[in-house]
């Protein structure tokens, strides 16, 4: 298996550190998702990894070795930092085929990966009248040539239409089934939160958090319960008796605050109170990611993001 590991990296440019010490491993077997504020460092931890930058201290590697050192890196690592890269004036497979040729793959993963991609059909069509969301597919195709045990791909479903994202989306689980190590930088939270089993959110440069996803989401939300029910009274009652704080919302149902749906169903069931619904509330991923990174941007808010729970689970 081959991860991406990172260990103390800085990468200072003039006064400024785009990249603070940071430590951590991308592990294979999963899609992590790479998050943060613009000017975070993400684009240029990339740049580390895939040695288009030097570091002004620590280590990136790739399978314990610097990308610099790979002996065939097309093989090792497939990346998307791009989309615009491609010479404008060849077709898709010809960009393809050249690549091919140039690295010693097979002729026959050309056509695997512009099927992988949705871009058979317009296999011939030369990229400069390409549109954004095919640019896109074609370096995700470019990315997947070598078969690489390792991908690195910034903001893959830009420009993608909507059948786009969801083909993207299984590709990526597809890719982590198979053991490869994704890591995934992105600006949509839902879609992250779709694809993703972990996340590693940097803010100024420095690690903010390196965990799954639903520990993520679960860590920055506030526990809250909305019930149904035909007897609001006696619910009431029940509840504030045991402690907790219920207030009614503005479409009927109660909504209690610090509880989870297991406390309040224990309650009622015990005191035969009929629920029509019974729902716990938590932060949704973009929630929880601006609960986290307010005060980390480089245009930050005075005033910081509220870990509001409006979606259900």
């Amino acid at each position: 298996m081959t991860s991406i590991d990172v260990e103390e990296l800085t990468k200072k440019y003039g006064g400024t550190r785009a990249v603070d010490r940071l430590t951590c491993s991308i592990a294979p077997g999963r899609v992590t998702g790479f998050l943060g504020p613009n000017g975070a460092g993400k684009s240029t931890t990339m740049r580390l990894v895939l040695g288009l930058d030097r570091p002004t201290s620590g280590t990136a590697t790739v399978g314990g070795r610097p990308y610099a050192t790979l002996r065939q890196p097309l093989r090792t690592v497939g990346a998307l930092l791009d989309a615009q890269a491609a010479h404008g004036s060849r077709t898709a497979r010809d960009h393809l085929r050249f690549l091919a040729v140039s690295n010693r793959l097979p002729a026959r993963r050309v056509a695997e990966v512009l099927e992988d991609t949705g871009l058979t059909g317009v296999a011939h069509r030369r990229i400069g009248t390409f549109s954004l969301g095919m640019r896109q597919r074609l370096g995700i195709a470019t990315a997947l040539l070598g078969d690489p045990p390792v991908l690195m791909l910034d903001e893959p479903t830009n420009g993608l239409d909507p059948e786009g994202i969801v083909r993207m989306r299984r590709l990526l689980r597809r890719l982590a089934r198979e053991g490869r190590t994704v890591l995934v930088s992105s600006h949509l939270m839902n879609e992250t939160a779709a694809f993703a089993d972990h996340l590693v959110v940097l803010g100024r440069g420095r690690l903010l958090a390196d965990v799954p996803t639903q520990d993520f989401i679960e860590q920055h939300s506030h526990p809250r319960v909305r019930v149904r029910t035909s007897d609001p009274g006696r619910l009431r009652a029940a509840l504030v008796a045991r402690g907790h704080t219920v207030a009614e919302g503005d479409d009927g149902r109660w909504v209690v605050d610090g509880a989870t749906a297991e406390q309040i169903g224990a309650v009622v069931a015990r005191e035969g109170i009929p629920v029509f619904e019974l729902t716990d509330e938590r932060a949704s991923l973009e929630q929880a990611y601006l609960a986290l990174t307010a005060a980390e941007g480089e245009f930050a808010s005075a005033t910081p993001a509220s870990p509001t729970t409006t979606q259900e689970a």
